[in-house]
C-alpha cells in the first residue's frame, strides 16, 4: 500500500501544480486574456502547450507556436467537437482551463512503470500504465482493471450504461475508454468500426469488424478472447490485426 501510494504521488502532485495555477490568478494573468496564434510567443504560449499534453495532446514546451502547436490545437478542437482552426480564442482557453481543473479532481491511476508500455501486474489480471502516458491513457488502463475479473456475457456492458456484472467485447472497451471520456455511450462492435480516427494510435488503437471488438494500449492488448479465463482480460500476446478495422481517439 505504501509503494503505491508513492507511485500515485507524483501524478497527484503535478495535477494539483496544473489545479493551482489554473485558479491562480497573478500566475495567469494573461493566459485567456488574448487570442494565440501561429507565431505567438511567450510565458501564455508555454502555458498553453503544458495543458495541451497534460489533456493527451503531447506538445513540445518551448514557448513559441509554431506548427506542431498548432496541430496540437486542431486535434484539442477536434476531439472538443468546437471550430477546428489552430486558433486558440479566449473562450477555448476558458475551456481548456475546465479541462484542467477537471483533470485535477480526478483520482490517479493506482500504479506506473517506468517508459511508455504497459505491463501485466503480478496479480495477473490488472495492468500497470506507464509512466510516460499521457493521463487519458493511465484512466483508461484504470477503467479497464476495474472490470478484469468479470465474466463475459453477450450484450453486457450496454444494457446498463457502462456498470455491468459481465461484459462482452465491445462492452468492457466501451467501458475501459469512458475511464477517459474518450466515449459517451457504450458503443457496439460495428460502431467502432466508425469511431475516432482511421488507422493506429500512437497510444491506443481500437480494432474492430463486425463480430469482435478489442484495443491494444500502451502495447498492452484488452480482450475478451484469448487464452486463460473468460471475460475481459489484459493479453500478454498480441494477434492478428487481419480483418479489423483500426481507429484510435484523436491524440492519442
Amino acid at each position: 500500500m505504501k509503494a503505491a501510494a508513492l507511485r500515485r504521488a507524483p501524478i497527484a502532485c503535478a495535477l494539483t501544480v496544473l489545479f493551482t495555477l489554473a485558479s491562480a490568478p497573478a500566475a495567469f494573468a494573461r493566459f485567456g486574456d488574448a487570442t494565440l496564434r501561429t507565431g505567438s510567443r511567450g510565458h501564455d504560449v508555454r502555458v498553453l502547450q503544458s495543458w495541451l499534453t497534460h489533456l493527451g495532446f503531447r506538445t513540445s514546451v518551448d514557448g513559441i507556436f509554431g506548427r506542431g502547436t498548432r496541430r496540437k490545437v486542431r486535434r484539442f478542437e477536434h476531439h472538443s467537437e468546437i471550430r477546428v482552426d489552430g486558433i486558440v480564442s479566449r473562450r477555448e482557453e476558458a475551456l481548456m482551463r475546465r479541462r484542467i481543473a477537471a483533470l485535477a479532481t480526478r483520482p490517479p491511476p493506482l500504479a506506473t512503470v517506468p517508459g511508455d508500455h504497459a505491463e501485466l501486474s503480478s496479480d495477473g489480471h490488472t495492468a500497470a500504465a506507464p509512466a510516460d502516458a499521457p493521463n487519458e491513457v493511465k484512466h483508461v488502463i484504470a477503467a479497464a482493471n476495474e472490470i478484469t475479473t468479470t465474466h463475459y456475457r453477450y450484450g453486457g456492458g450496454h444494457g446498463r450504461g457502462f456498470d455491468d456484472t459481465a461484459f462482452d467485447c465491445s462492452g468492457s472497451v466501451s467501458h475501459a475508454l469512458h475511464g477517459a471520456e474518450l466515449v459517451r455511450r457504450p458503443l457496439d462492435s460495428t460502431q467502432f468500426e466508425h469511431w475516432g480516427h482511421h488507422g493506429t494510435g500512437d497510444w491506443i488503437t481500437v480494432y474492430a469488424n463486425a463480430g469482435h471488438a478489442y484495443m491494444v494500449v500502451a502495447g498492452l492488448r484488452f480482450d475478451t478472447a484469448g487464452r486463460g479465463a473468460d471475460g475481459p482480460r489484459w493479453r500478454p500476446r498480441h494477434r492478428s490485426g487481419h480483418g479489423y478495422v483500426r481507429r484510435h481517439p484523436v491524440g492519442l
